[in-house]
């Protein structure tokens, strides 16, 4: 397969990239008068029950089994610990810096899905993240900063794993439709989100200013329930290493919108790092494969019915047994 003429995938990946750009922004709206884990649990809550409205509305059959444990267990990890982790990880490092350690998502996602057997390791993978993340690091001007606790740094790497882990137990699955596993996923993670929020004492308010609201908005209907639908769809086409290019795209697209909304000066880092991220993600999601030896293995489908008997052996000679049996 061309993955540059896959159409389909190109618009998802393209599309998931500009929502996800803008959950920054309206994280920080957010973070102005929401305690950080209740704005997650607010977010996420409302988007679970939005895409159960969906659900309902498609007629869409609620999974079973694997499949169910699947979904909560995609949820648990690309929700909830991926955020608890990231929001611990953020108040003691740098937003720059956070932002270059997310940019190593598509390299862990590659070689978890090689290690899981799901794809081959490609040099091209590898070229694409180098680049990408010296692009992000130039973008963010993420700091040098040599007394960055222990704890936050495995905290941020921690989030690293969770969300590429979480891209790679999607093919492992058997298949469920996007609106459904991310219904499911949310649903337990802003229940283990709530959980955690009254756990640390958050306060548990509701906005009082019209900008958090719009920002709630956004962050529940594009930045959670469409962000995410696009984001499995473009994992089930393209595979996990691939898909999480979209998290080496995100900063250009949040500096943009930030710069928009947010009045953020404009830098010439942006002008030096986005060629380095437009040529890794290039690289590691775009490039056509050229030999069949890049293409990622299909995974099994789990979900199809069980296997047929094979066709009947040949035919009995008279006596018994088998015509090839007969002496000669």
């Amino acid at each position: 397969m061309q993955w540059v003429r896959d159409r389909a995938g190109v618009a998802s990946f393209a599309v998931t990239c500009v929502l996800a750009g803008g959950n920054a922004v309206g994280i920080r709206f957010s973070n102005r008068e929401l305690d950080p884990l209740w704005g997650a649990s607010l977010r996420f809550g409302a988007a679970a029950l939005l895409l159960l409205a969906i659900m309902a509305a498609l007629r869409l059959p609620w999974p079973r089994g694997r499949a169910l444990a699947g979904s909560v267990l995609f949820g648990m990890l690309n929700f909830g610990v991926t955020f608890g982790l990231a929001y611990y990880a953020l108040v003691h490092i740098h937003a720059g810096l956070g932002q270059t350690l997310l940019a190593l998502v598509p390299l862990a996602a590659l070689l978890l899905a090689v290690a899981q057997h799901q794809e081959r390791f490609r040099l091209t993978g590898l070229a694409g993240t180098v680049c990408a993340v010296g692009g992000v690091a130039v973008v963010s001007q993420a700091p040098l900063q040599a007394d960055v606790p222990l704890g936050a740094l495995l905290a941020a790497l921690g989030a690293v794993l969770s969300l590429a882990q979480a891209a790679v137990l999607v093919r492992r699955l058997p298949k469920v439709h996007p609106v459904t596993m991310n219904a499911v996923g949310m649903t337990a993670a802003a229940a283990a989100l709530f959980a955690v929020s009254r756990a640390v004492g958050d306060a548990w308010v509701l906005p009082e200013r019209a900008a958090t609201w719009w920002a709630l908005a956004y962050l529940v209907v594009a930045g959670s329930v469409l962000t995410f639908v696009f984001y499995l769809l473009v994992i089930q086409r393209w595979g996990a290493s691939r898909a999480a290019y979209v998290f080496v795209v995100i900063p250009v697209v949040a500096i943009a919108v930030s710069a928009w909304l947010d009045d953020e000066p404009l830098t010439w880092s942006l002008l030096l790092g986005a060629p380095l991220i437009i040529a890794g993600v290039y690289l590691g999601a775009l490039r056509p494969a050229t030999t069949t030896s890049e293409e990622p293995p299909e995974p099994p489908d789990r979900s199809g019915p069980p296997d047929r008997p094979g066709p009947p052996g040949p035919p009995e000679a008279p006596g018994g047994r088998e015509a090839s049996d007969r002496p000669e």
